[in-house]
């Protein structure tokens, strides 16, 4: 007895110095080869993190400034359309229109002046005068906005000189210039409206964006040409340097750049119309180690060690016993009716073997079931497709008595229409035995249904049919509203007094497709309503098909899910409306769907 103790403690010993050393050294190694894999690709990982960012950044700045110019661009187009251009400056004066839309631009905008093609100063908000000596016609915009008369002009940051104003001696401007056609009387001419757009508007904009700890945001023109630096006063004092050249010539994206000896990240974002450029300059400092998103993945992967540490110290301490309980617990899931449980499988030889054979068994009756389940589904189909198709005798018989007493009354038009109208109900009735077919189909069907039946109840009711040329293509299913418009007939119009109403109509929401059958007759109480979707309520096979409300709507659902199918809205003596849900589908996806599954 003692032996056979010891014998077995020993064995134990010796299992757990297995287990120990095995899990020891895979965490060792695991451990070794994570660090090298991670310090072999931080600081591309972090870089790439970091464009990331100022990609991000630059977007969302390149919208706000491209924001900014739009409202300049419709101020100038307010001012053309629907100022300049309607008006005949010889008898009138558009100073008043001028002066309404300066006051609603007045944060942004310093002037506002209209030149003819000779440089007089037609008008300009708010009131100031030309300085003394100047042209504007030399002026290098004005020669420009007449030569190019399509684009619009923007001009460099420059400190506002055209005209005198005390009160903004030294206001920096960015001029926006665009060729206008002048009326006078008869005749009209070319002129130019110039808007002095405020520089500290835009400048404010960029200030607020910061990149990193170290890094900035800059702007230039397609020319190389300095818009906006946060350090722009340095740069213009020459007491500092930017890599403008070079910034030139990049394209939209990240570059990696050497500039003064240091190492940096550039990200450039074109501005749309202008051609102007977004610069964001990030030093390979900021790269690195100092961002949030670096703590963060420091941190879980401290947590991630931890996490194996302590999954080795409790595989080392667990016992023999605790593949058998893994294994219980797996076996109990499964009692649960739960057979996509994993099963345990690990432990000595035994357990795993018997880990798999029980897992083995739980995929087989899972597919056993799922054969079952197909089998069960197939059959439903089958049998309500089945039934769906049926067309009663009855309603054959009526049609052809009504086509042999139009012939005998000599209505021969008439009776041509109902005989192509039953036609084209059974060509559709068959469809080359498909369930699924097009809402087109579907809708022509139940037309030539209600053809039929209107002449049949000698106009007894009218109808109209009602659908949205996008929904013509989608999928429907087979024979749906022809059991349901003829449940209108035969329960709302026959024993209705007046004039009956049916309306279908069908529409593409943002949840699907929807068909509407809509009737003015008797209508139904609400216990009524219950019972056409509960029990197999239908209406009398001498009359009509003998297909139920409940078996249209399971049809649905066994075709489309449980999400889809009919509900129904009635009062008594105020109508029925029945609404069908189906998924919003194109037919051509079905029809290759289905020569796949045949090529198979």
């Amino acid at each position: 007895m003692t032996g056979k103790t010891l014998s077995e403690r020993f064995s134990r010993v010796s299992i757990r110095s297995i287990i120990y050393l095995y899990f020891t050294i895979s965490a060792l190694t695991a451990l070794v080869l994570m660090g090298i894999s991670f310090y072999g690709r931080l600081v591309s990982q972090m870089t790439s993190v970091i464009q990331e960012e100022n990609q991000t950044m630059l977007a969302q700045v390149n919208h706000s400034v491209d924001s900014y110019l739009r409202t300049i661009m419709k101020l100038s187009d307010s001012l053309y359309y629907d100022v300049i251009k309607n008006a005949d400056l010889s008898d009138e004066s558009i100073h008043s229109e001028l002066n309404l839309l300066y006051d609603s631009s007045r944060d942004y905008v310093s002037n506002i002046a209209l030149f003819s093609k000779d440089g007089e100063l037609v008008d300009t908000v708010p009131a100031a005068r030309i300085k003394t000596d100047l042209d504007v016609t030399k002026e290098e915009w004005f020669s420009d906005t007449l030569e190019r008369t399509e684009n619009l002009h923007f001009t460099m940051p420059h400190v506002q000189y055209i005209f005198d104003n005390d009160e903004n001696q030294y206001t920096w401007v960015i001029t926006l210039t665009r060729a206008v056609e002048l009326t006078r009387g008869v005749s009209t001419e070319q002129g130019i409206l110039l808007i002095d757009i405020t520089y500290g508007s835009l400048k404010q904009l960029l200030d607020s964006i910061t990149m990193g700890n170290h890094g900035y945001l800059y702007m230039i023109s397609s020319g190389g040409q300095l818009i906006y630096h946060p350090q722009m006063q340095l740069i213009d004092a020459g007491q500092l340097e930017e890599n403008i050249q070079a910034a030139v010539g990049h394209r939209d994206g990240n570059y990696r750049e050497s500039y003064q000896g240091r190492i940096r990240d550039v990200t450039v974002k074109s501005v749309g119309y202008t051609g102007w450029k977004l610069v964001g300059v990030t030093p390979e400092q900021d790269s690195y180690l100092n961002t949030l998103k670096t703590k963060l993945f420091m941190v879980f992967l401290v947590g991630l060690f931890l996490l194996i540490l302590m999954i080795i110290n409790a595989s080392i301490s667990s016992r023999i016993t605790v593949p058998i309980r893994e294994l219980e617990k797996s076996v109990n899931a499964l009692e649960t009716g739960n057979l996509d449980a994993e099963v345990y499988q690990g432990g000595s030889y035994e357990i795993r073997h018997l880990g798999r054979s029980i897992g083995d068994m739980a995929k087989q009756i899972k597919v056993l079931m799922q054969d079952i389940v197909a089998e069960h589904e197939s059959k439903r189909k089958s049998e309500f497709d089945t039934l769906q198709s049926q067309i009663n005798p009855h309603f054959l018989y009526n049609t052809l008595d009504i086509i042999v007493w139009m012939i005998e009354n000599e209505q021969k038009s008439e009776a041509v229409k109902v005989v192509t109208a039953l036609a084209r109900f059974f060509r559709i009735s068959l469809s080359k035995g498909k369930s699924i077919i097009t809402v087109r189909d579907e809708l022509e069907h139940v037309r030539n249904y209600l053809m039929i039946q209107q002449m049949r109840f000698k106009n007894k009711f009218t109808y109209t049919i009602d659908a949205a040329p996008e929904v013509l293509g989608l999928a429907s299913l087979k024979l749906m509203l022809q059991p349901l418009v003829e449940n209108a007939i035969y329960h709302g119009m026959e024993f209705k007094d007046g004039d009956g109403i049916i309306a279908v109509t069908a529409v593409q929401k943002e949840d699907g497709l929807w068909f509407t059958i809509q009737d003015n007759g008797l209508g139904m109480t609400e216990e009524q309503v219950e019972s056409l979707l509960t029990e197999h309520a239908h209406v009398s096979s001498k009359r009509g098909s003998g297909i139920g409300v409940k078996n249209v709507n399971e049809r649905i659902r066994l075709y489309f899910g449980n999400e889809y199918g009919l509900s129904i809205e009635s009062e008594p003596d105020e109508g029925t409306t029945i609404r069908i849900h189906l998924p919003a589908v194109d037919y051509r996806e079905i029809q290759e769907k289905e020569e796949k599954e045949k090529a198979q």
